[in-house]
């Protein structure tokens, strides 16, 4: 070793972040396997052998390490108080003493243990920066850039590492170019063998919720409060707000002047329709606000099961169960309710016949 190697060490230190004596120790571990494998003869491998490295000049110095004791039976590991006192009257049984058995050309085998030592620790440390650095920002959202489109899949820089947006956590219809700028949801990040896997999303309901917090202060500051996401990424959103002050009004927060904090959510996610719910503590309430932009005449709740029955005039029918069905599935999402609707024609004329549910069972929305 040199001072240029002890130098670089410390570079690496610096900029890595990485424990000095963590390295400097891994190190000297990994020239004591070094010299066992290449210089002990076979049948000697448990000799027991220090190495110690100078902080500042790279010296290397290998010790034989053995035990005092007064009668000799493991000449490897053990040595005579007599023989002992012979290199320092101090020792005493018990006591280890350490002799120098430094072969002459280690140089070059100990600063190969060692490159590859630093190399690994190294991996390894920026596995863990990176893991850290991504486990604070879970259930958040960042900006990434688009590298390429490989299959199904869409490989993102995210600066210190790359993730795969998969096929399920693509918006229908976006397409991803080469260097475009999006912004993804953070749904998980795990730490593998292999480094930090981030697992990142454009269609979780999160990524709304997020959005709305970063362009809506009184959400940002507790003022006003999402209590319900809905999402069918692509296509439409149902968000439910609350104002904890009277004097804020959570739907007009959430819209902005002239549209602008809504309109800019929408734009990041590709003219996805966002219908702005305010929510209620009261279960009809919440459920005819989240059947809008339908009006609604009567809302009976059956609370054992969860179940509404809900009253519109003929001509909001189509408005309210929506295009396939959306307004109304997303509804049920919303507020955790079964829908079923019926025109206020349907209900005057057979009260008495049942109906199928338009929105069938529902199935918890995902946490946000």
């Amino acid at each position: 070793m040199n001072q240029e190697f002890i130098e670089a060490l410390k570079e690496i230190v610096k900029e890595k972040g990485i424990s000095e004596d963590l390295l400097f120790t891994t190190i000297e571990d990994a020239l004591v396997a070094a010299y066992k494998k290449n210089y002990i003869n076979q049948g000697g491998n448990n000799q027991n052998v220090k190495v110690t490295m100078n902080r500042e000049n790279g010296e290397i110095h290998v010790y034989s390490q053995k035990t005092v004791i007064d009668e000799v039976f493991d000449e490897i590991n053990e040595i005579s108080l007599e023989e002992a006192k012979s290199i320092d009257p101090n020792y005493d049984i018990d006591d280890v003493v350490s002799i120098e058995v430094t072969p002459k050309k280690f140089g070059r085998v100990a600063a190969q243990a060692a490159k590859q030592v630093v190399i690994q620790r190294i991996k390894e440390e920026e596995r863990r920066i990176v893991y850290n650095d991504f486990i604070e920002k879970e259930d958040d959202i960042i900006t990434g850039a688009v590298i390429r489109k490989d299959k199904n899949n869409v490989l993102v820089d995210l600066g210190k590492t790359e993730a795969v947006l998969g096929p399920n956590e693509q918006m229908p219809g976006e397409k991803y170019n080469f260097n475009d700028k999006i912004k993804l949801y953070i749904v998980e990040v795990k730490n593998t063998t292999k480094g930090a896997q981030i697992v990142i999303s454009r269609t979780h309901p999160g990524l709304v919720k997020r959005l709305f917090e970063l362009e809506v202060p009184e959400i940002f500051d507790g003022t006003v409060e999402i209590k319900s996401i809905a999402r069918e990424a692509g296509s439409r959103t149902k968000i439910a707000v609350n104002s904890n002050d009277e004097n804020v009004d959570p739907m007009g927060a959430c819209v902005g002047p002239k549209g602008i904090r809504v309109q800019n959510i929408v734009n990041e996610l590709k003219n996805e329709k966002i219908d702005i719910i305010k929510w209620s503590k009261l279960p009809e309430e919440y459920i005819a606000n989240a059947l809008s932009p339908a009006k609604v005449i009567d809302v009976t709740l059956d609370e054992e099961n969860k179940f509404a029955q809900i009253v519109v005039d003929d001509n909001q029918l189509s408005l309210a169960i929506g295009k396939e069905g959306q307004n109304v599935r997303l509804a049920a999402k919303l507020t955790g309710w079964k829908i079923d609707i019926k025109s206020k024609s349907q209900v005057e004329t057979v009260p008495e016949v049942e109906t199928v549910s338009q929105a069938e069972d529902i199935s918890d929305e995902e946490d946000i």
